[in-house]
Protein backbone atom coordinates (compact mmCIF):
# COMPACT_ATOMS: atom_id res chain seq x y z
CA UNK A 1 0.00 0.00 0.00
CA UNK A 2 2.86 2.38 0.87
CA UNK A 3 4.52 1.73 -2.47
CA UNK A 4 1.23 2.36 -4.27
CA UNK A 5 0.70 5.66 -2.44
CA UNK A 6 4.26 6.66 -3.24
CA UNK A 7 3.68 5.93 -6.91
CA UNK A 8 0.54 8.06 -6.87
CA UNK A 9 2.44 10.88 -5.15
CA UNK A 10 5.19 10.76 -7.76
CA UNK A 11 2.68 10.70 -10.60
CA UNK A 12 0.79 13.68 -9.22
CA UNK A 13 4.02 15.55 -8.51
CA UNK A 14 5.31 14.86 -12.02
CA UNK A 15 2.05 16.06 -13.57
CA UNK A 16 2.15 19.22 -11.43
CA UNK A 17 5.71 19.98 -12.53
CA UNK A 18 4.80 19.48 -16.19
CA UNK A 19 1.82 21.79 -15.82
CA UNK A 20 4.03 24.43 -14.20
CA UNK A 21 6.57 24.16 -17.01
CA UNK A 22 3.82 24.57 -19.60
CA UNK A 23 2.49 27.65 -17.80
CA UNK A 24 5.98 29.15 -17.61
CA UNK A 25 6.55 28.49 -21.32
CA UNK A 26 3.18 30.05 -22.14
CA UNK A 27 3.97 33.07 -19.98
CA UNK A 28 7.34 33.54 -21.68
CA UNK A 29 5.69 33.37 -25.10
CA UNK A 30 3.16 36.04 -24.07
CA UNK A 31 5.95 38.28 -22.74
CA UNK A 32 8.00 37.90 -25.93
CA UNK A 33 4.97 38.70 -28.12
CA UNK A 34 4.09 41.69 -25.93
CA UNK A 35 7.65 43.00 -26.14
CA UNK A 36 7.77 42.47 -29.91
CA UNK A 37 4.57 44.46 -30.46
CA UNK A 38 5.68 47.30 -28.17
CA UNK A 39 3.06 46.60 -25.53
CA UNK A 40 5.73 46.80 -22.84
CA UNK A 41 6.98 50.19 -24.06
CA UNK A 42 5.43 52.21 -21.23
CA UNK A 43 6.95 55.50 -22.37
CA UNK A 44 5.33 55.22 -25.77
CA UNK A 45 2.02 54.25 -24.20
CA UNK A 46 2.11 57.24 -21.84
CA UNK A 47 3.07 59.66 -24.62
CA UNK A 48 0.07 58.50 -26.67
CA UNK A 49 -2.37 59.35 -23.87
CA UNK A 50 -2.68 63.12 -24.54
CA UNK A 51 -3.24 62.56 -28.28
CA UNK A 52 -5.95 60.01 -27.51
CA UNK A 53 -7.65 62.37 -25.06
CA UNK A 54 -7.53 65.18 -27.64
CA UNK A 55 -9.12 62.94 -30.28
CA UNK A 56 -11.85 61.84 -27.90
CA UNK A 57 -12.50 65.49 -27.02
CA UNK A 58 -12.98 66.29 -30.72
CA UNK A 59 -15.53 63.47 -31.04
CA UNK A 60 -17.96 64.91 -28.49
CA UNK A 61 -20.70 65.88 -28.52
CA UNK A 62 -21.83 63.55 -31.35
CA UNK A 63 -23.25 65.26 -34.43
CA UNK A 64 -26.50 63.63 -35.62
CA UNK A 65 -27.35 66.37 -38.13
CA UNK A 66 -26.93 63.99 -41.10
CA UNK A 67 -28.71 61.07 -39.47
CA UNK A 68 -31.48 60.98 -42.09
CA UNK A 69 -29.08 59.91 -44.82
CA UNK A 70 -27.76 57.02 -42.71
CA UNK A 71 -31.02 55.05 -42.91
CA UNK A 72 -30.32 53.36 -46.24
CA UNK A 73 -26.67 52.51 -45.37
CA UNK A 74 -27.86 50.88 -42.13
CA UNK A 75 -30.42 48.83 -44.07
CA UNK A 76 -27.70 47.91 -46.60
CA UNK A 77 -25.47 46.75 -43.75
CA UNK A 78 -28.23 44.61 -42.24
CA UNK A 79 -29.17 43.09 -45.61
CA UNK A 80 -25.51 42.48 -46.37
CA UNK A 81 -25.11 40.45 -43.17
CA UNK A 82 -28.29 38.43 -43.78
CA UNK A 83 -27.41 37.68 -47.41
CA UNK A 84 -23.85 36.74 -46.48
CA UNK A 85 -25.10 34.36 -43.79
CA UNK A 86 -27.53 32.80 -46.27
CA UNK A 87 -24.65 32.20 -48.69
CA UNK A 88 -22.75 30.59 -45.83
CA UNK A 89 -25.70 28.27 -45.08
CA UNK A 90 -26.17 27.19 -48.69
CA UNK A 91 -22.49 26.44 -49.29
CA UNK A 92 -21.33 25.36 -45.83
CA UNK A 93 -23.74 22.47 -45.42
CA UNK A 94 -22.62 20.40 -48.46
CA UNK A 95 -18.94 21.28 -48.01
CA UNK A 96 -19.18 20.60 -44.26
CA UNK A 97 -20.72 17.18 -44.93
CA UNK A 98 -17.87 16.30 -47.29
CA UNK A 99 -15.35 17.61 -44.76
CA UNK A 100 -16.68 15.29 -42.03
CA UNK A 101 -14.69 12.07 -41.76
CA UNK A 102 -17.76 9.93 -40.98
CA UNK A 103 -19.69 11.17 -44.04
CA UNK A 104 -17.10 11.85 -46.77
CA UNK A 105 -17.14 9.08 -49.41
CA UNK A 106 -13.34 8.75 -49.41
CA UNK A 107 -10.17 10.33 -48.03
CA UNK A 108 -9.46 12.37 -51.15
CA UNK A 109 -12.84 14.12 -51.02
CA UNK A 110 -12.35 14.71 -47.28
CA UNK A 111 -8.94 16.34 -47.83
CA UNK A 112 -10.25 18.43 -50.74
CA UNK A 113 -13.21 19.72 -48.72
CA UNK A 114 -10.97 20.52 -45.75
CA UNK A 115 -8.56 22.33 -48.06
CA UNK A 116 -11.38 24.48 -49.49
CA UNK A 117 -12.50 25.42 -45.98
CA UNK A 118 -8.93 26.31 -44.99
CA UNK A 119 -8.47 28.52 -48.06
CA UNK A 120 -11.74 30.40 -47.52
CA UNK A 121 -11.00 30.83 -43.83
CA UNK A 122 -7.47 32.11 -44.39
CA UNK A 123 -8.41 34.99 -46.73
CA UNK A 124 -9.71 38.01 -44.72
CA UNK A 125 -13.14 39.31 -45.68
CA UNK A 126 -11.70 42.75 -46.42
CA UNK A 127 -9.40 41.24 -49.05
CA UNK A 128 -12.35 39.37 -50.54
CA UNK A 129 -14.29 42.63 -50.47
CA UNK A 130 -11.59 44.37 -52.51
CA UNK A 131 -11.62 41.53 -55.04
CA UNK A 132 -15.40 41.54 -55.41
CA UNK A 133 -15.57 45.34 -55.63
CA UNK A 134 -13.15 45.09 -58.55
CA UNK A 135 -15.26 42.30 -60.07
CA UNK A 136 -18.86 43.51 -59.63
CA UNK A 137 -18.47 47.17 -58.67
CA UNK A 138 -19.38 49.18 -55.58
CA UNK A 139 -22.39 48.55 -53.35
CA UNK A 140 -23.74 45.93 -50.99
CA UNK A 141 -23.32 43.02 -53.44
CA UNK A 142 -19.52 42.65 -53.11
CA UNK A 143 -19.88 42.94 -49.33
CA UNK A 144 -22.45 40.14 -49.20
CA UNK A 145 -20.30 37.92 -51.43
CA UNK A 146 -17.17 38.57 -49.38
CA UNK A 147 -18.90 37.94 -46.05
CA UNK A 148 -20.61 34.84 -47.40
CA UNK A 149 -17.53 33.15 -48.82
CA UNK A 150 -15.40 33.98 -45.80
CA UNK A 151 -18.15 32.62 -43.55
CA UNK A 152 -18.17 29.33 -45.46
CA UNK A 153 -14.66 28.60 -44.22
CA UNK A 154 -15.59 29.01 -40.55
CA UNK A 155 -19.20 27.77 -40.58
CA UNK A 156 -18.29 24.76 -42.72
CA UNK A 157 -15.57 23.79 -40.26
CA UNK A 158 -18.01 23.96 -37.34
CA UNK A 159 -20.53 21.96 -39.33
CA UNK A 160 -17.96 19.27 -40.04
CA UNK A 161 -16.83 19.09 -36.40
CA UNK A 162 -20.42 18.82 -35.18
CA UNK A 163 -21.19 16.05 -37.68
CA UNK A 164 -18.08 14.10 -36.73
CA UNK A 165 -19.04 14.18 -33.03
CA UNK A 166 -22.64 13.06 -33.46
CA UNK A 167 -23.84 9.83 -31.81
CA UNK A 168 -23.05 6.92 -34.19
CA UNK A 169 -25.76 4.59 -32.82
CA UNK A 170 -28.75 6.16 -34.63
CA UNK A 171 -26.67 6.32 -37.80
CA UNK A 172 -25.80 2.64 -37.56
CA UNK A 173 -29.43 1.74 -36.89
CA UNK A 174 -30.61 3.59 -40.01
CA UNK A 175 -27.89 1.98 -42.12
CA UNK A 176 -28.87 -1.44 -40.78
CA UNK A 177 -32.34 -1.15 -42.28
CA UNK A 178 -30.90 -0.45 -45.74
CA UNK A 179 -31.02 3.35 -45.87
CA UNK A 180 -29.02 5.11 -48.59
CA UNK A 181 -26.20 7.54 -47.81
CA UNK A 182 -28.51 10.52 -48.37
CA UNK A 183 -31.20 9.02 -46.11
CA UNK A 184 -28.62 8.33 -43.43
CA UNK A 185 -27.51 11.96 -43.48
CA UNK A 186 -31.07 13.29 -43.61
CA UNK A 187 -32.57 11.14 -40.83
CA UNK A 188 -29.59 10.01 -38.76
CA UNK A 189 -27.11 12.90 -38.71
CA UNK A 190 -28.88 16.21 -39.38
CA UNK A 191 -31.51 15.84 -36.61
CA UNK A 192 -28.70 15.38 -34.08
CA UNK A 193 -26.61 18.37 -35.15
CA UNK A 194 -29.36 20.77 -36.25
CA UNK A 195 -29.43 22.78 -32.97
CA UNK A 196 -25.65 23.25 -33.15
CA UNK A 197 -25.86 24.25 -36.82
CA UNK A 198 -28.53 26.86 -36.14
CA UNK A 199 -26.57 28.15 -33.15
CA UNK A 200 -23.44 28.49 -35.29
CA UNK A 201 -25.36 30.28 -38.05
CA UNK A 202 -26.86 32.77 -35.59
CA UNK A 203 -23.45 33.50 -34.10
CA UNK A 204 -22.06 33.98 -37.59
CA UNK A 205 -24.89 36.34 -38.51
CA UNK A 206 -24.05 38.46 -35.47
CA UNK A 207 -20.39 38.47 -36.53
CA UNK A 208 -21.28 39.26 -40.14
CA UNK A 209 -23.26 42.31 -39.07
CA UNK A 210 -20.29 43.65 -37.13
CA UNK A 211 -17.95 42.81 -40.01
CA UNK A 212 -20.27 44.38 -42.59
CA UNK A 213 -19.90 47.75 -40.84
CA UNK A 214 -16.26 47.85 -41.94
CA UNK A 215 -16.82 46.47 -45.44
CA UNK A 216 -17.61 50.02 -46.52
CA UNK A 217 -13.96 50.84 -46.04
CA UNK A 218 -13.23 49.01 -49.29
CA UNK A 219 -16.23 50.40 -51.15
CA UNK A 220 -18.69 47.62 -50.34
CA UNK A 221 -21.40 50.00 -49.16
CA UNK A 222 -23.25 50.10 -45.88
CA UNK A 223 -22.82 52.34 -42.88
CA UNK A 224 -19.07 51.69 -42.96
CA UNK A 225 -18.85 53.75 -46.14
CA UNK A 226 -20.38 56.73 -44.32
CA UNK A 227 -17.99 56.18 -41.44
CA UNK A 228 -14.97 56.25 -43.72
CA UNK A 229 -16.26 59.34 -45.52
CA UNK A 230 -16.51 61.19 -42.20
CA UNK A 231 -13.05 60.01 -41.14
CA UNK A 232 -11.47 61.22 -44.39
CA UNK A 233 -12.71 64.78 -43.85
CA UNK A 234 -11.96 64.56 -40.10
CA UNK A 235 -15.56 65.12 -39.00
CA UNK A 236 -14.94 63.37 -35.70
CA UNK A 237 -18.21 64.45 -34.09
CA UNK A 238 -20.07 62.80 -36.96
CA UNK A 239 -17.81 59.76 -36.61
CA UNK A 240 -18.84 59.36 -32.96
CA UNK A 241 -22.52 59.67 -33.96
CA UNK A 242 -22.15 56.93 -36.58
CA UNK A 243 -20.33 54.73 -34.06
CA UNK A 244 -23.22 55.15 -31.64
CA UNK A 245 -25.68 54.15 -34.38
CA UNK A 246 -23.56 51.07 -35.09
CA UNK A 247 -23.45 50.26 -31.36
CA UNK A 248 -27.25 50.40 -31.13
CA UNK A 249 -27.65 48.18 -34.20
CA UNK A 250 -25.09 45.65 -32.96
CA UNK A 251 -26.87 45.51 -29.58
CA UNK A 252 -30.23 44.89 -31.29
CA UNK A 253 -28.78 42.19 -33.53
CA UNK A 254 -27.07 40.46 -30.61
CA UNK A 255 -30.32 40.56 -28.61
CA UNK A 256 -32.29 39.09 -31.51
CA UNK A 257 -29.63 36.41 -31.99
CA UNK A 258 -29.83 35.46 -28.29
CA UNK A 259 -33.60 35.10 -28.55
CA UNK A 260 -33.28 32.86 -31.61
CA UNK A 261 -30.73 30.65 -29.85
CA UNK A 262 -33.02 30.28 -26.81
CA UNK A 263 -35.92 29.32 -29.06
CA UNK A 264 -33.81 26.68 -30.83
CA UNK A 265 -32.27 25.22 -27.68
Amino acid sequence: MAATLEDVRRTVSGGYRRSCLKLVALGLMVLVCSWHTGLLDLQRMVEGGPALCQLLGEMFPPDFSNMRKWGKPVVDTLCMSVAGTFIALVLSLPVGLLAAGNVAPNRAVYRLARGILNILRSVPELIMGIVFVAAVGFGALPGALALGLHSVGMVGKFFAEAIEHCDPKPVEAIRAVGATRAQTVLYGILPQVMPQLVDTLVYRWEYNFRASTVMGMVGAGGIGFELMASLRIMQYREVSAILLVILVMVTLVDGLGSRIRRKVS
